[in-house]
């Protein structure tokens, strides 16, 4: 009787483990609502283009791991990146590094979003940035690899654009330049619920 109490309570927990993950897999367009300080941002993302990148960024979002971070990087006319720290400036927890999917036909251009990484092309994880230009400089190339495109901005280009015109200066503690002078905060992510049949426009 023990035991299949014991194995009972097992089973739930696993089932409400991945409840507490539902990425939506089925879902070929998820969205995404970002609820900054600044305001809200809507992102599509495009699962037949970047599958492992989009599985990747909304299993971040639904285990709440982007909510409380800032955006530390911002460009004018170039781009608004975050994902990776706290108002603390401390680094948050990343999993394992993506393949790096830039070769998928998505274009880093005005208003999409894309994986961060260092120079190592297949070293992106938790950081994202948003394009605020048309930057084909960062689209992949015969001889290089480029950042791999996910998504784009369907609702609150206005306030991303606002984002990436605010003053910025060089952070001493973290030895960083482009880093906003006030801070902006992403609240909280969440992942909405999409129509599953639903075709890209």
């Amino acid at each position: 009787m023990l035991k299949w109490i014991a194995a009972s309570i097992l089973l739930l927990t696993s089932m409400v483990s991945q409840a507490a993950i539902d990425i939506q897999p089925n879902t070929l367009y998820p969205q995404v609502e970002f609820d900054t300080t600044m305001g809200k941002i809507v992102v599509e993302l495009d699962r037949t283009r970047a599958p492992l990148t989009v599985d990747n960024f909304l299993t971040y979002v639904v285990k709440g791991e982007y909510d409380n971070t800032i955006f530390h990087r911002i460009i004018a006319d170039f781009v608004v990146q975050g994902g990776g720290l706290s108002p603390e400036l401390e680094e948050r927890e990343s999993m394992d590094p993506l393949f790096n999917e830039s070769g998928n036909g998505l274009s880093n251009s005005m208003g999409t979003i894309a994986m961060a990484r260092d120079n190592d092309p297949h070293s992106a994880t938790r950081q994202f940035y948003f394009n605020v230009g048309d930057n084909k400089n960062l689209n992949p190339s015969k001889r290089r690899w480029g950042y791999a495109v996910f998504g784009e901005v369907i609702e609150g280009m206005a306030v991303l654009e606002a984002m990436s015109y605010v003053p910025t200066g060089h952070n001493d503690e973290l030895n960083w330049p482009d880093f906003p002078i006030k801070e902006i905060k992403l609240n909280k992510a969440t992942l909405l619920f999409t129509n599953y049949s639903r075709t890209k426009r």
